[in-house]
């Protein structure tokens, strides 16, 4: 039961976060008093029960607590601010009505990517403020170490109270400049509760829930921007296929080996319907294109039965448009369904030099299989051990053992 309450407080931290951001005027104070709320949550909820709103009941808690700081301040500091404050906080309404909770982390987000920040900041921000990622989470969704990012985000909080970046959804006219970094905000959270970087879960639904909610706040906020439509479609996509990830040992499930007759049917036909639409106006962009893939993965009765050549197609315009890492690293498994192993190897040589590409187990652990095909049997097994050496996820761990000894090798 505990854990499934860590996983709740985690899932509306953010909501309520980005409550108490509005009410104290201050971000440091706001995560303080929902940590302490999420202490209370912890030792009260597995004795008498999770209570029927449990983000109302986070808020509600928060909210003493940020006045009771407030009042303990009141010595020291303005005491007409001080006093303002707390009046606010004591009046809140409670609960808030839905349409105040998604104005509020709307807010939140936009605050987190405002443009005074370095755009590497603003993302990391977004990600520990609004979902409650850990600084290591967050170093394995960049690739970076825990310390460099770490320091992002302290910076980027000293630099909102200093310049007193506004808390506000921005104009139209400013909309253009922010959305990219908001869009990457929600694309690395879906990323990480579909493929959790570190604990003991591979698949995180909470997130998945978080960045799908985010998408359709970003739908209905700007409901002509093709590629808000593309990532909610893409989000959809990805969850419908969550239940099917994880077998009941808890290790992970292939796509290949997944009961594709368990996978939520309306989710994918809303995210290809979703897709249609936005790919009618002309303007194809990464988030498009990959929830385009991942339809085409959803659609299909079986792996053979699969678009490569369309799968193939869509990588290689993705990668024109984004060539990072991960995106070489899918195409190079697409190429090699395709048209063979060599020709995926070929994909990830020409990454092979790149620090991220060294860091990451997922390049060693397809490397190693696409050698494993080409009949590398010494070769595969080094990469295996490597990936093995780099994972952090207990999952992954798992799997890339069992792959170790098919080959009669042990990590």
């Amino acid at each position: 039961m505990h854990e499934s309450i860590e996983r709740l407080v985690q899932a509306e931290r953010g909501r309520v976060v980005a409550t108490l951001r509005r009410l104290t005027g201050d971000l440091d104070s706001a995560e303080d008093a929902v940590s302490d709320a999420i202490v209370e949550a912890l030792e009260q909820w597995p004795r008498r029960g999770i209570p029927e709103r449990p983000a109302a009941w986070l808020t509600t808690v928060a909210r003493r607590r940020a006045l009771d700081r407030v009042r303990r301040e009141s010595s020291r500091g303005d005491r007409e601010r001080v006093a303002q404050l707390a009046a606010t906080l004591a009046e809140e309404p409670d609960p808030l009505p839905w349409s105040t909770i998604r104005d509020d982390q709307l807010r939140l987000v936009f605050t987190c990517c405002h443009p005074a920040l370095n755009p590497d900041a603003r993302v990391a921000l977004a990600l520990r403020t609004i979902c409650g990622l850990t600084t290591s989470e967050i170093a394995r969704a960049f690739l970076a170490p825990d310390a460099t990012v770490g320091q992002r985000i302290s910076r980027a909080k000293a630099k909102i109270a200093a310049t007193r970046i506004p808390y506000r959804v921005p104009t139209d006219a400013e909309l253009p400049q922010r959305l990219p970094a908001v869009l990457a905000v929600v694309d690395v959270v879906l990323t990480t509760g579909h493929h959790a970087p570190v604990g003991d879960d591979l698949v995180r639904v909470d997130l998945l829930a978080t960045a799908t909610w985010l998408a359709r706040l970003l739908v209905e906020l700007l409901p002509d921007e093709a590629e808000c439509a593309g990532l909610l479609a893409l989000c959809l996509s990805t969850a419908a296929r969550a239940p099917t990830r994880i077998g009941p040992d808890g290790d992970p499930i292939l796509l290949a080996e997944a009961d594709r007759s368990r996978w939520d049917a309306d989710a994918t036909a809303e995210a290809v319907a979703l897709l249609e639409r936005s790919l009618r106006r002309g303007t194809p962009g990464p988030f498009q294109v990959r929830a385009a893939i991942s339809c085409l993965h959803s659609l299909a009765p079986d792996v053979e039965s699969t678009d490569w050549p369309q799968v193939v197609e869509l990588y290689r315009m993705l990668d024109g448009m984004t060539p990072t890492v991960a995106v070489r690293v899918n195409r190079a498994v697409a190429e090699a369904q395709l048209h063979g192993a060599p020709a995926g190897l070929a994909v990830l040589e020409a990454i092979s030099e790149r620090p991220e590409a060294q860091s990451w187990h997922l390049y060693h652990a397809v490397r190693a299989e696409l050698l494993r095909r080409s009949g590398e049997t010494s070769g595969a097994a080094d990469a295996l051990a490597t990936a093995h050496g780099l994972a952090t996820n207990p999952s992954d761990r798992r799997l890339l053992d069992e792959r170790l000894r098919a080959l009669g090798t042990e990590a």
